[in-house]
């Protein structure tokens, strides 16, 4: 092994170890803020009001529950989108997922879901002037057997 290499490697490990033990380097504070209440919410929340100008795109029969694709297209809403959430309303814990959006970003989602029986999903879209959902059903079957 190289002198230099083996130098380089012992100053840095060392300034990581200072860096850890005087608190400087947490994973609180790389980590972004969890909503700790409202994804173990189980309770369907405020789902505003029922609009078709949402393009919810996902298969009507899902053969695998675990993984279940979608897609929201928000881009007909007017006005900023905030934020677009997922909620499946068969799952334990209705709330799959919540999207916020920057400034000039485009309003669509694409995810898959993990569903555990036949039951509805809502896109919910919130907006500076409210909140929209469009809502589907998916009917999730044991092996693609319909049943």
């Amino acid at each position: 092994m190289k002198r230099r290499l083996f130098m380089k490697g012992t100053i840095a490990g060392g300034t990581i170890g200072v860096a850890l033990s005087a608190g400087l380097l947490t994973p609180r504070v790389v980590l972004a803020a969890w909503p700790k209440a409202v994804m173990e919410s189980k309770n369907m929340m405020n789902t505003g009001v029922s609009t078709s100008s949402i393009k919810l795109d996902m298969p009507e029969i899902a053969e695998n529950g675990a993984v279940v694709p979608i897609t929201i297209d928000a881009s007909g809403v007017e006005g900023k989108v905030e934020s677009i959430s997922v909620l499946a309303a068969a799952n334990g814990t209705p709330l799959a997922a919540t999207y916020n959006f920057k400034q000039k970003a485009l309003a669509f989602v694409s995810t898959r879901l993990k569903m555990s029986k036949t039951g509805d999903v809502y896109g919910v879209v919130k907006t500076a002037t409210g909140t929209f959902y469009t809502k589907a059903q998916i009917k999730v079957t044991i092996g693609g057997c319909g049943g």
